[in-house]
Protein backbone atom coordinates (compact mmCIF):
# COMPACT_ATOMS: atom_id res chain seq x y z
CA UNK A 1 0.00 0.00 0.00
CA UNK A 2 1.46 3.09 -1.06
CA UNK A 3 -0.05 5.04 2.15
CA UNK A 4 3.16 4.59 4.54
CA UNK A 5 2.43 6.35 7.74
CA UNK A 6 6.15 6.15 9.52
CA UNK A 7 5.15 7.90 12.52
CA UNK A 8 2.20 5.40 12.86
CA UNK A 9 4.48 2.38 12.01
CA UNK A 10 6.94 3.64 14.67
CA UNK A 11 4.40 4.06 17.65
CA UNK A 12 2.50 1.03 17.18
CA UNK A 13 4.66 -1.51 15.78
CA UNK A 14 5.16 -3.05 19.18
CA UNK A 15 1.55 -2.67 19.86
CA UNK A 16 0.47 -4.70 17.20
CA UNK A 17 3.33 -7.08 17.61
CA UNK A 18 2.45 -8.06 21.04
CA UNK A 19 -1.49 -8.46 20.61
CA UNK A 20 -1.40 -9.58 16.88
CA UNK A 21 -0.30 -13.00 17.42
CA UNK A 22 -0.86 -14.37 21.26
CA UNK A 23 -4.36 -13.01 21.88
CA UNK A 24 -4.79 -11.00 18.54
CA UNK A 25 -7.93 -9.66 19.62
CA UNK A 26 -7.20 -8.96 23.30
CA UNK A 27 -4.71 -6.50 23.82
CA UNK A 28 -2.65 -6.44 26.59
CA UNK A 29 -2.77 -3.54 29.50
CA UNK A 30 0.41 -2.35 28.82
CA UNK A 31 -0.42 -2.34 25.13
CA UNK A 32 -3.39 -0.53 25.66
CA UNK A 33 -1.89 2.51 27.09
CA UNK A 34 0.53 2.78 24.59
CA UNK A 35 -2.49 2.96 21.95
CA UNK A 36 -4.87 5.69 24.47
CA UNK A 37 -1.21 7.63 24.18
CA UNK A 38 -1.08 7.85 20.62
CA UNK A 39 -4.46 8.48 19.38
CA UNK A 40 -4.75 12.27 20.11
CA UNK A 41 -5.30 13.43 16.64
CA UNK A 42 -7.82 13.46 13.72
CA UNK A 43 -4.40 12.58 12.17
CA UNK A 44 -3.39 9.80 14.65
CA UNK A 45 -6.73 8.36 14.25
CA UNK A 46 -6.52 8.19 10.16
CA UNK A 47 -2.91 6.91 10.50
CA UNK A 48 -4.66 4.01 12.46
CA UNK A 49 -7.47 3.85 9.47
CA UNK A 50 -4.33 2.97 7.29
CA UNK A 51 -3.13 0.87 10.04
CA UNK A 52 -6.15 -1.47 8.78
CA UNK A 53 -5.30 -1.62 5.39
CA UNK A 54 -2.16 -2.40 6.51
CA UNK A 55 -3.07 -5.89 8.00
CA UNK A 56 -5.44 -6.16 4.77
CA UNK A 57 -2.03 -6.07 2.64
CA UNK A 58 0.08 -8.13 4.97
CA UNK A 59 3.71 -8.82 5.38
CA UNK A 60 5.82 -10.17 2.35
CA UNK A 61 7.30 -13.40 2.93
CA UNK A 62 10.34 -12.54 1.09
CA UNK A 63 10.78 -10.22 3.85
CA UNK A 64 10.30 -12.07 6.77
CA UNK A 65 10.12 -15.70 6.52
CA UNK A 66 8.82 -16.76 10.01
CA UNK A 67 5.15 -16.12 10.47
CA UNK A 68 5.30 -16.62 14.44
CA UNK A 69 5.51 -12.30 14.48
CA UNK A 70 4.26 -11.22 10.62
CA UNK A 71 1.15 -11.93 9.43
CA UNK A 72 0.71 -12.09 5.77
CA UNK A 73 -2.87 -10.99 5.21
CA UNK A 74 -4.59 -11.56 1.68
CA UNK A 75 -1.25 -12.91 0.62
CA UNK A 76 -2.00 -16.28 1.37
CA UNK A 77 -5.69 -16.25 -0.14
CA UNK A 78 -4.91 -17.96 -3.05
CA UNK A 79 -3.91 -21.51 -1.29
CA UNK A 80 -7.42 -21.21 0.71
CA UNK A 81 -9.93 -20.01 -1.90
CA UNK A 82 -7.79 -20.95 -6.08
CA UNK A 83 -5.73 -24.36 -4.40
CA UNK A 84 -9.23 -25.57 -2.94
CA UNK A 85 -11.07 -25.26 -6.52
CA UNK A 86 -10.44 -26.86 -9.90
CA UNK A 87 -8.61 -24.01 -10.80
CA UNK A 88 -5.14 -24.06 -9.91
CA UNK A 89 -2.92 -26.33 -7.19
CA UNK A 90 0.70 -26.35 -5.87
CA UNK A 91 3.01 -27.39 -7.88
CA UNK A 92 5.00 -29.91 -5.43
CA UNK A 93 2.99 -32.25 -2.96
CA UNK A 94 5.52 -30.55 -0.05
CA UNK A 95 5.16 -28.73 2.59
CA UNK A 96 1.84 -27.26 4.41
CA UNK A 97 0.96 -24.85 1.53
CA UNK A 98 0.22 -28.15 -0.91
CA UNK A 99 -2.34 -29.77 1.46
CA UNK A 100 -4.82 -27.21 -0.03
CA UNK A 101 -5.26 -28.39 -3.58
CA UNK A 102 -5.40 -31.99 -2.32
CA UNK A 103 -7.98 -31.53 0.33
CA UNK A 104 -6.20 -32.63 3.68
CA UNK A 105 -5.91 -29.59 5.29
CA UNK A 106 -5.59 -30.01 9.55
CA UNK A 107 -5.88 -27.76 12.60
CA UNK A 108 -2.28 -27.10 12.56
CA UNK A 109 -1.77 -25.52 9.24
CA UNK A 110 0.25 -22.82 9.27
CA UNK A 111 -1.04 -20.65 6.31
CA UNK A 112 -4.71 -21.64 7.18
CA UNK A 113 -4.07 -20.27 10.83
CA UNK A 114 -2.27 -17.53 9.68
CA UNK A 115 -5.07 -16.20 7.24
CA UNK A 116 -8.03 -16.65 10.70
CA UNK A 117 -5.24 -14.59 12.23
CA UNK A 118 -4.89 -11.97 9.63
CA UNK A 119 -8.55 -11.47 9.74
CA UNK A 120 -9.06 -10.94 13.04
CA UNK A 121 -5.85 -8.13 12.85
CA UNK A 122 -8.09 -5.81 10.40
CA UNK A 123 -11.13 -6.56 12.80
CA UNK A 124 -9.00 -5.98 16.27
CA UNK A 125 -7.62 -2.80 14.17
CA UNK A 126 -11.13 -1.55 13.36
CA UNK A 127 -12.14 -2.21 16.64
CA UNK A 128 -9.52 0.06 18.17
CA UNK A 129 -10.58 2.68 15.74
CA UNK A 130 -14.25 2.65 16.89
CA UNK A 131 -13.12 2.99 20.60
CA UNK A 132 -10.99 6.30 19.60
CA UNK A 133 -13.46 7.81 17.50
CA UNK A 134 -14.02 10.56 19.61
CA UNK A 135 -10.85 12.04 19.25
CA UNK A 136 -11.23 12.99 15.42
CA UNK A 137 -12.38 15.77 14.11
CA UNK A 138 -16.06 16.08 14.91
CA UNK A 139 -16.73 16.51 10.64
CA UNK A 140 -14.77 12.88 9.68
CA UNK A 141 -15.80 11.21 12.59
CA UNK A 142 -18.93 9.19 10.66
CA UNK A 143 -16.66 9.12 7.66
CA UNK A 144 -13.87 7.03 9.67
CA UNK A 145 -16.24 5.15 11.38
CA UNK A 146 -17.76 4.11 7.93
CA UNK A 147 -14.24 3.12 6.94
CA UNK A 148 -13.53 0.92 10.17
CA UNK A 149 -16.63 -1.13 9.63
CA UNK A 150 -16.58 -1.24 5.82
CA UNK A 151 -13.17 -2.90 6.61
CA UNK A 152 -14.67 -5.10 9.51
CA UNK A 153 -17.45 -6.33 7.40
CA UNK A 154 -14.87 -7.71 4.98
CA UNK A 155 -12.59 -9.58 7.24
CA UNK A 156 -16.17 -11.39 8.83
CA UNK A 157 -16.80 -11.74 5.34
CA UNK A 158 -13.95 -13.82 4.43
CA UNK A 159 -13.88 -15.55 7.60
CA UNK A 160 -17.68 -17.31 7.44
CA UNK A 161 -17.51 -18.12 3.93
CA UNK A 162 -13.91 -20.06 5.05
CA UNK A 163 -14.42 -21.51 8.92
CA UNK A 164 -18.17 -20.99 9.52
CA UNK A 165 -19.40 -19.97 12.60
CA UNK A 166 -16.26 -17.49 14.14
CA UNK A 167 -16.56 -15.25 17.23
CA UNK A 168 -18.10 -11.98 17.08
CA UNK A 169 -16.19 -9.09 18.40
CA UNK A 170 -17.60 -5.91 17.57
CA UNK A 171 -15.47 -3.99 20.66
CA UNK A 172 -12.07 -4.01 22.39
CA UNK A 173 -12.14 -6.38 25.23
CA UNK A 174 -9.50 -6.99 27.71
CA UNK A 175 -7.85 -10.46 28.50
CA UNK A 176 -10.24 -11.72 31.16
CA UNK A 177 -13.06 -11.19 28.37
CA UNK A 178 -12.67 -15.06 27.29
CA UNK A 179 -16.00 -16.36 26.85
CA UNK A 180 -16.86 -13.21 24.25
CA UNK A 181 -13.60 -13.66 22.31
CA UNK A 182 -13.37 -17.14 21.43
CA UNK A 183 -17.52 -18.28 21.68
CA UNK A 184 -18.11 -19.07 17.91
CA UNK A 185 -21.13 -17.08 16.70
CA UNK A 186 -24.29 -18.22 13.94
CA UNK A 187 -23.34 -17.26 11.27
CA UNK A 188 -26.91 -16.02 10.72
CA UNK A 189 -25.87 -13.33 13.54
CA UNK A 190 -22.65 -12.47 11.78
CA UNK A 191 -24.71 -11.78 8.64
CA UNK A 192 -26.60 -9.49 10.72
CA UNK A 193 -23.74 -7.33 11.72
CA UNK A 194 -22.00 -7.13 8.37
CA UNK A 195 -25.14 -5.61 7.03
CA UNK A 196 -25.18 -3.22 9.38
CA UNK A 197 -21.63 -2.27 8.59
CA UNK A 198 -22.11 -2.05 5.53
CA UNK A 199 -25.35 -0.10 5.07
CA UNK A 200 -23.54 2.31 7.12
CA UNK A 201 -20.61 2.84 5.16
CA UNK A 202 -23.32 3.15 2.44
CA UNK A 203 -24.92 5.77 3.51
CA UNK A 204 -21.85 7.26 4.72
CA UNK A 205 -19.17 7.38 2.19
CA UNK A 206 -18.26 8.42 -1.28
CA UNK A 207 -16.52 7.13 -4.37
CA UNK A 208 -13.24 9.27 -3.56
CA UNK A 209 -10.97 6.58 -2.95
CA UNK A 210 -10.51 3.13 -5.07
CA UNK A 211 -7.69 1.84 -2.57
CA UNK A 212 -9.71 2.60 0.44
CA UNK A 213 -13.55 1.80 1.62
CA UNK A 214 -15.83 3.32 -0.78
CA UNK A 215 -20.02 3.20 -0.95
CA UNK A 216 -19.55 1.46 -4.73
CA UNK A 217 -17.40 -0.97 -2.91
CA UNK A 218 -19.55 -1.33 0.51
CA UNK A 219 -22.65 -1.75 -2.39
CA UNK A 220 -20.50 -4.11 -4.25
CA UNK A 221 -19.61 -6.34 -0.66
CA UNK A 222 -23.26 -6.14 0.35
CA UNK A 223 -24.77 -7.42 -2.82
CA UNK A 224 -22.47 -10.39 -2.40
CA UNK A 225 -23.67 -10.77 1.12
CA UNK A 226 -27.04 -10.89 -0.15
CA UNK A 227 -26.08 -13.17 -2.66
CA UNK A 228 -24.31 -15.48 -0.35
CA UNK A 229 -26.47 -15.47 2.78
CA UNK A 230 -28.28 -18.21 4.02
CA UNK A 231 -31.50 -16.33 3.23
CA UNK A 232 -30.72 -14.73 -0.31
CA UNK A 233 -32.15 -11.59 -1.05
CA UNK A 234 -31.85 -11.21 -5.02
CA UNK A 235 -33.90 -7.88 -4.85
CA UNK A 236 -31.83 -6.17 -2.46
CA UNK A 237 -28.40 -7.65 -5.08
CA UNK A 238 -30.20 -6.21 -7.87
CA UNK A 239 -30.98 -3.08 -6.66
CA UNK A 240 -27.10 -2.50 -5.09
CA UNK A 241 -25.68 -3.90 -8.87
CA UNK A 242 -28.17 -1.26 -10.46
CA UNK A 243 -26.99 1.76 -8.17
CA UNK A 244 -23.28 1.27 -9.03
CA UNK A 245 -24.45 0.78 -12.59
CA UNK A 246 -26.34 3.65 -12.76
CA UNK A 247 -23.38 5.71 -11.28
CA UNK A 248 -21.75 5.85 -14.29
CA UNK A 249 -18.76 6.17 -12.18
CA UNK A 250 -17.05 2.87 -13.09
CA UNK A 251 -16.37 1.31 -16.34
CA UNK A 252 -14.70 -2.27 -18.08
CA UNK A 253 -11.19 -1.62 -19.41
CA UNK A 254 -10.93 -1.99 -23.40
CA UNK A 255 -8.01 -3.80 -22.72
CA UNK A 256 -8.26 -6.94 -20.23
CA UNK A 257 -4.50 -6.18 -19.98
CA UNK A 258 -5.17 -3.15 -18.44
CA UNK A 259 -7.37 -4.55 -15.83
CA UNK A 260 -4.20 -5.63 -14.48
CA UNK A 261 -1.29 -3.61 -15.43
CA UNK A 262 -2.97 0.10 -15.16
CA UNK A 263 -3.72 0.25 -11.73
CA UNK A 264 -6.51 1.69 -10.18
CA UNK A 265 -8.25 1.68 -13.52
CA UNK A 266 -11.84 2.40 -14.01
CA UNK A 267 -13.00 -0.77 -13.41
CA UNK A 268 -11.91 -0.82 -9.89
CA UNK A 269 -13.97 -0.71 -6.98
CA UNK A 270 -11.67 -1.85 -4.04
CA UNK A 271 -7.92 -2.63 -4.30
CA UNK A 272 -5.44 -3.22 -1.39
CA UNK A 273 -1.89 -1.69 -2.88
CA UNK A 274 1.53 -2.52 -2.59
CA UNK A 275 4.44 -0.68 -3.50
CA UNK A 276 7.12 -2.12 -5.59
CA UNK A 277 10.78 -2.50 -4.58
CA UNK A 278 9.77 -1.63 -1.07
CA UNK A 279 10.36 -4.50 1.27
CA UNK A 280 7.96 -3.28 4.10
CA UNK A 281 4.91 -2.22 1.40
CA UNK A 282 5.45 -5.24 -1.22
CA UNK A 283 3.80 -8.48 -1.96
CA UNK A 284 5.79 -12.08 -2.88
CA UNK A 285 2.56 -13.57 -3.95
CA UNK A 286 3.36 -12.58 -8.09
CA UNK A 287 6.47 -14.26 -7.91
CA UNK A 288 5.46 -17.55 -6.11
CA UNK A 289 3.03 -17.75 -9.35
CA UNK A 290 5.86 -18.66 -11.44
CA UNK A 291 7.22 -22.53 -11.87
CA UNK A 292 8.98 -23.31 -14.90
CA UNK A 293 11.69 -20.04 -14.13
CA UNK A 294 11.16 -19.95 -10.33
CA UNK A 295 11.32 -16.36 -9.18
CA UNK A 296 9.61 -17.10 -5.71
CA UNK A 297 11.22 -18.42 -2.91
CA UNK A 298 9.12 -21.58 -3.32
CA UNK A 299 8.79 -23.91 -6.06
CA UNK A 300 5.44 -22.26 -7.92
CA UNK A 301 1.91 -22.11 -6.61
CA UNK A 302 -1.30 -21.57 -8.70
CA UNK A 303 -0.18 -23.72 -11.44
CA UNK A 304 -3.32 -24.28 -13.50
CA UNK A 305 -5.33 -27.05 -14.25
CA UNK A 306 -5.99 -28.55 -17.61
CA UNK A 307 -9.45 -28.43 -17.10
CA UNK A 308 -9.23 -24.47 -16.64
CA UNK A 309 -7.18 -24.01 -19.61
CA UNK A 310 -9.79 -25.73 -21.97
CA UNK A 311 -12.60 -23.52 -20.55
CA UNK A 312 -10.16 -20.45 -21.07
CA UNK A 313 -9.31 -21.93 -24.59
CA UNK A 314 -13.36 -22.33 -25.31
CA UNK A 315 -14.71 -18.93 -23.61
CA UNK A 316 -11.97 -16.92 -22.53
CA UNK A 317 -11.66 -15.17 -26.03
CA UNK A 318 -8.94 -12.24 -25.29
CA UNK A 319 -9.00 -12.94 -21.81
CA UNK A 320 -6.70 -17.08 -22.16
CA UNK A 321 -3.61 -15.10 -23.23
CA UNK A 322 -4.09 -12.46 -20.27
CA UNK A 323 -4.99 -15.21 -17.97
CA UNK A 324 -2.39 -18.06 -18.49
CA UNK A 325 1.24 -18.41 -20.13
CA UNK A 326 3.03 -21.55 -21.13
CA UNK A 327 6.01 -19.62 -22.24
CA UNK A 328 6.03 -19.46 -25.79
CA UNK A 329 4.80 -23.42 -25.87
CA UNK A 330 7.46 -24.94 -23.38
CA UNK A 331 4.96 -25.45 -20.88
CA UNK A 332 2.99 -28.50 -21.20
CA UNK A 333 -1.25 -27.82 -20.74
CA UNK A 334 -1.10 -29.67 -17.31
CA UNK A 335 1.85 -27.25 -16.26
CA UNK A 336 0.47 -23.89 -17.31
CA UNK A 337 1.11 -20.48 -14.81
CA UNK A 338 -0.81 -17.37 -14.04
CA UNK A 339 -0.23 -14.58 -16.21
CA UNK A 340 -2.41 -12.15 -14.64
CA UNK A 341 -0.39 -11.04 -11.92
CA UNK A 342 3.62 -11.07 -13.49
CA UNK A 343 5.47 -9.08 -10.84
CA UNK A 344 5.22 -5.86 -12.05
CA UNK A 345 4.15 -6.67 -15.64
CA UNK A 346 7.98 -8.37 -16.27
CA UNK A 347 7.21 -12.04 -17.47
CA UNK A 348 10.05 -14.50 -17.58
CA UNK A 349 11.68 -12.85 -21.21
CA UNK A 350 12.62 -9.98 -18.94
CA UNK A 351 16.06 -9.31 -17.75
CA UNK A 352 16.47 -10.55 -15.20
CA UNK A 353 13.27 -12.77 -15.43
CA UNK A 354 10.19 -11.20 -14.27
CA UNK A 355 11.89 -7.86 -13.54
CA UNK A 356 14.57 -6.34 -10.96
CA UNK A 357 11.56 -6.64 -8.06
CA UNK A 358 10.05 -10.01 -8.48
CA UNK A 359 9.90 -11.15 -5.11
CA UNK A 360 9.46 -7.26 -3.97
CA UNK A 361 6.27 -6.37 -6.42
CA UNK A 362 4.18 -3.68 -6.63
CA UNK A 363 0.83 -5.14 -7.88
CA UNK A 364 -2.18 -4.41 -6.58
CA UNK A 365 -4.53 -7.20 -4.99
CA UNK A 366 -7.69 -6.39 -6.34
CA UNK A 367 -10.75 -6.94 -4.12
CA UNK A 368 -13.87 -5.77 -6.24
CA UNK A 369 -14.15 -4.45 -9.68
CA UNK A 370 -16.58 -3.76 -12.06
CA UNK A 371 -16.95 -6.86 -14.35
CA UNK A 372 -17.85 -8.91 -10.76
CA UNK A 373 -20.65 -6.57 -10.36
CA UNK A 374 -21.93 -7.28 -13.82
CA UNK A 375 -21.89 -10.54 -13.12
CA UNK A 376 -23.56 -10.54 -10.21
CA UNK A 377 -26.36 -8.38 -11.74
CA UNK A 378 -26.92 -11.35 -14.16
CA UNK A 379 -27.19 -13.89 -10.83
CA UNK A 380 -29.11 -11.37 -8.98
CA UNK A 381 -32.13 -11.36 -11.66
CA UNK A 382 -31.42 -15.37 -12.18
CA UNK A 383 -32.79 -15.51 -8.85
CA UNK A 384 -31.73 -19.18 -8.32
CA UNK A 385 -33.79 -19.86 -11.46
CA UNK A 386 -31.84 -22.36 -13.96
CA UNK A 387 -31.89 -18.96 -16.49
CA UNK A 388 -32.89 -16.27 -17.36
CA UNK A 389 -33.51 -13.94 -20.74
CA UNK A 390 -34.39 -10.78 -18.63
CA UNK A 391 -32.91 -7.52 -20.41
CA UNK A 392 -31.20 -6.28 -17.72
CA UNK A 393 -29.30 -9.54 -17.32
CA UNK A 394 -28.49 -9.72 -20.83
CA UNK A 395 -27.12 -6.33 -21.03
CA UNK A 396 -24.58 -6.62 -18.07
CA UNK A 397 -23.88 -10.04 -19.64
CA UNK A 398 -22.99 -9.18 -23.40
CA UNK A 399 -20.76 -6.21 -21.86
CA UNK A 400 -18.32 -8.91 -20.55
CA UNK A 401 -18.53 -11.37 -23.39
CA UNK A 402 -18.44 -8.46 -25.94
CA UNK A 403 -14.69 -7.53 -24.10
CA UNK A 404 -13.29 -10.61 -24.25
CA UNK A 405 -15.06 -11.06 -27.86
CA UNK A 406 -14.65 -8.25 -29.60
CA UNK A 407 -14.10 -9.12 -33.21
CA UNK A 408 -18.07 -10.91 -32.78
CA UNK A 409 -19.09 -7.72 -31.14
CA UNK A 410 -22.10 -7.14 -29.98
CA UNK A 411 -22.14 -10.86 -29.84
CA UNK A 412 -25.88 -12.55 -29.31
CA UNK A 413 -27.02 -13.25 -26.21
CA UNK A 414 -30.73 -14.48 -26.00
CA UNK A 415 -30.63 -16.39 -22.65
CA UNK A 416 -28.31 -17.07 -19.87
CA UNK A 417 -28.18 -20.31 -18.20
CA UNK A 418 -27.24 -20.94 -14.65
CA UNK A 419 -24.04 -23.22 -16.32
CA UNK A 420 -23.43 -20.27 -18.83
CA UNK A 421 -23.14 -17.67 -15.98
CA UNK A 422 -20.64 -19.95 -13.76
CA UNK A 423 -18.70 -20.21 -16.48
CA UNK A 424 -18.28 -16.97 -17.36
CA UNK A 425 -17.24 -16.24 -13.98
CA UNK A 426 -14.97 -18.83 -13.90
CA UNK A 427 -12.70 -17.51 -16.95
CA UNK A 428 -13.55 -13.87 -16.14
CA UNK A 429 -12.28 -13.76 -12.33
CA UNK A 430 -9.52 -17.25 -12.63
CA UNK A 431 -6.96 -16.84 -10.55
CA UNK A 432 -8.73 -13.51 -8.79
CA UNK A 433 -9.87 -15.51 -5.40
CA UNK A 434 -13.55 -15.90 -6.65
CA UNK A 435 -13.52 -19.70 -7.75
CA UNK A 436 -14.35 -21.75 -4.44
CA UNK A 437 -17.21 -18.92 -3.67
CA UNK A 438 -18.54 -19.24 -6.65
CA UNK A 439 -19.50 -22.68 -6.73
CA UNK A 440 -20.02 -22.77 -2.98
CA UNK A 441 -22.63 -19.80 -3.54
CA UNK A 442 -24.75 -21.40 -7.11
CA UNK A 443 -24.89 -24.74 -4.92
CA UNK A 444 -22.10 -26.78 -7.01
CA UNK A 445 -19.04 -26.98 -4.49
CA UNK A 446 -19.62 -30.92 -3.65
CA UNK A 447 -20.68 -32.38 -7.38
CA UNK A 448 -17.61 -30.09 -8.99
CA UNK A 449 -14.84 -30.86 -6.91
CA UNK A 450 -15.53 -34.00 -6.06
CA UNK A 451 -15.55 -35.05 -9.42
CA UNK A 452 -12.27 -32.70 -9.90
CA UNK A 453 -10.92 -34.36 -7.22
CA UNK A 454 -11.27 -38.26 -8.63
CA UNK A 455 -9.98 -37.21 -11.65
CA UNK A 456 -6.80 -35.75 -10.05
CA UNK A 457 -6.10 -38.46 -7.59
CA UNK A 458 -7.24 -36.43 -4.43
CA UNK A 459 -9.75 -37.54 -1.69
CA UNK A 460 -12.36 -34.94 -1.32
CA UNK A 461 -15.61 -34.94 0.91
CA UNK A 462 -17.70 -32.45 2.45
CA UNK A 463 -16.32 -31.57 5.14
CA UNK A 464 -13.54 -29.68 2.81
CA UNK A 465 -15.92 -26.82 2.66
CA UNK A 466 -14.66 -25.25 5.90
CA UNK A 467 -11.26 -25.39 6.86
CA UNK A 468 -10.79 -26.20 10.42
CA UNK A 469 -10.54 -23.80 13.19
CA UNK A 470 -6.79 -23.35 14.25
CA UNK A 471 -6.05 -25.70 16.69
CA UNK A 472 -3.66 -22.59 18.35
CA UNK A 473 -6.87 -20.85 18.50
CA UNK A 474 -8.75 -23.64 20.47
CA UNK A 475 -5.55 -24.07 22.77
CA UNK A 476 -5.75 -20.39 23.76
CA UNK A 477 -9.32 -20.17 24.27
CA UNK A 478 -8.60 -23.23 26.95
CA UNK A 479 -11.46 -25.35 25.30
CA UNK A 480 -14.25 -22.36 24.43
CA UNK A 481 -13.68 -22.48 20.82
CA UNK A 482 -14.83 -25.75 19.10
CA UNK A 483 -13.58 -27.19 15.96
CA UNK A 484 -15.47 -27.93 13.03
CA UNK A 485 -17.01 -31.30 12.11
CA UNK A 486 -15.00 -34.16 10.56
CA UNK A 487 -11.41 -32.68 11.95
Amino acid sequence: MKYIKYLFIAVLTSFFLSCGNEDFLNPLPDSAVAVEGFFQSDADVLAGIIGVYDALQGVNENTTTSIANANRGVQFEHLLTEHRTDNTRNSTLEGSKSDFHRYVVDANNVESEDYYASMYEVIFRANNILNFIDVADASNQAKYTAEAKFLRAYAYFKLIRLFGDVPLVTTVLGPEDKVALFTRTPVEQVYTQIETDLQEAINTLDNTHKSRASKAGAQALLAKVYLTQPTRNYSGAQLLCEQIINSAQFSLQSNYRDVFYNELNSEIIFAIQYESGNAQESQSFSSEFTSSVRAGREDGQNIVNTNLLVDLRAAGGDRTLVSVTNRGGLLADDENEVAKFFPDGFDSTATPAYGPNARNAGNDYIAIRYADVLLMHVEAIMAGNPSTNATGALNSFRQIRDRAFPATAPNNVTNITKEELLLERRVELAFENQRFFDLVRFGVADAVLSAHATQMGYVFTSRALLLPIPAREINLSEGLLTQNPGY
